[in-house]
């Protein structure tokens, strides 16, 4: 499963991590080289082309809508 930054530490506050604990733990694994967001941005939009008919346009706004940045958004459209 691909997350934005903000969709990660938002879905460790869903499993009970508190905001703190979260954002900790994704400036770990960003500061370990162990994520590139880029690389989740082209994961996520791969996953709605093979299960969406999202335009172009759509996929990188619902890119944007769960947190990836415009940049990320359209290099993980443009990379899928």
């Amino acid at each position: 499963m691909a997350f934005s930054k903000t969709g990660l530490i938002e879905q460790l506050e869903y499993d009970g991590f508190s905001t703190a604990d979260a954002t900790y733990a994704v400036a770990q694994v960003e500061a370990d080289g162990t994520v590139d967001w880029n690389d989740q941005a082209v994961k996520k939009a791969r996953d709605y082309r093979s299960k969406t008919a999202f335009p172009r346009q759509g996929v990188i706004e619902q890119l944007a809508y769960e947190g990836f940045t415009s940049a990320q958004a359209v290099y993980g459209v443009d990379n899928a």
